[in-house]
């Protein structure tokens, strides 16, 4: 394996657990997406991703259930959103992306270890 990381560097990438609370639809993505909120709990709060995962998830497949998010990346532009978290997957035969999702409920903003 290549590119090994240090224990200090898998530190440095904060990994969360939120609770996904609404979902837009994104008409000016390049691509099929959603707007997720995440609700990460009471210290980080509820926050906004764009998620190109229409392939695999419908709206009401989404509203409430958990997922992993990176909270640490600075703010990144989207058309005409501001995505503020990195909600993770992993992608599909054919590259669409399935989420990464705890297979029992946690706290929201409980961090991965």
């Amino acid at each position: 394996m290549n590119n090994l990381i240090s224990w200090s560097d898998f530190e440095k990438v904060d990994i969360r657990i939120g609770t996904i609370v609404r979902v837009e639809d994104f008409e000016r993505a390049k691509k099929p997406a959603w707007i997720l909120h995440v609700d990460l709990g009471a210290e980080i709060g509820v926050k906004k991703s764009s998620a190109q995962i229409k392939h695999h998830y419908k709206k009401e497949d989404l509203l409430n259930t958990q997922v992993m998010c990176v909270v640490n990346f600075p703010p990144k532009q989207i058309a005409n959103i501001k995505s503020e978290i990195l909600v993770t997957g992993f992608p599909d035969k054919d590259g669409n992306i399935i989420l990464a999702r705890p297979d029992k409920a946690v706290p929201n903003g409980a961090k991965l270890f």
